[in-house]
């Protein structure tokens, strides 16, 4: 099995156990062990899920302001949790390959692994819910009919994707290519570069 096999099916995994309540709220429970590379795909997963379904809320357009800045600061903090677990799976690759050495015309790719990785896990949450919408019952037969037409293109784009990913893993692996991981560094969240924040400190 290839890594994004591995990982196409614990995606598609995470999103049925949190349709089992389709709730923002429900518990995780992550089947895997704690420190495997399945439990990070599996909570990434798991985040992106809450995620996408924190976005449908908050677009609401009855939505109570009071609500709308609870979900926003939800989504902000969820944003954070995102990007620090893919900062961590790119350290699992890089520790992974640790051993290799770059072969002296090896070249840089434009995103790291773990990037790519989150990209295909916003793909299968695409993918579920464009399947939702094909399958509507109380949908017009041409609003499925559009969402069919765009759930064919998501699903090439996911083997694209997939074999992307697979054939970078390794061109990385031989030495092909090499990865460095460049941390966020997002400073909208630091309360030591975001103005709003440092100045109301200081009153």
């Amino acid at each position: 099995m290839t890594f994004t096999e591995q990982a196409n099916k614990i995606f598609g995994q995470a999103i049925r156990d949190y349709h089992l309540t389709d709730h923002v709220d429900t518990p995780i429970k992550n089947p895997y062990e704690r420190d495997s590379i399945e439990y990070k795909l599996y909570l990434k997963c798991w985040i992106d899920t809450v995620q996408w379904h924190l976005e449908d809320l908050i677009r609401d357009p009855h939505i109570d302001l009071a609500d709308a800045l609870a979900l926003k600061r939800r989504i902000d903090h969820s944003n954070q949790d995102r990007t620090d677990l893919v900062e961590d799976i790119d350290s699992y690759f890089r520790q992974a390959y640790s051993s290799v050495t770059p072969l002296p015309d090896a070249r840089l790719n434009t995103e790291s692994p773990a990037w790519a990785v989150d990209r295909l896990s916003i793909l299968a949450l695409k993918i579920w819910h464009m399947q939702e919408q094909a399958d509507r019952e109380d949908a017009t037969e041409e609003h499925r009919q559009r969402c069919r037409a765009k759930l064919e293109v998501l699903l090439e784009q996911q083997v694209d994707l997939s074999t992307a990913i697979d054939q970078l893993l390794e061109d990385i692996e031989q030495g092909r290519k090499y990865m460095k991981v460049y941390r966020q560094m997002k400073m909208y969240n630091d309360a030591s570069t975001n103005p709003v924040l440092y100045r109301n400190n200081k009153q």
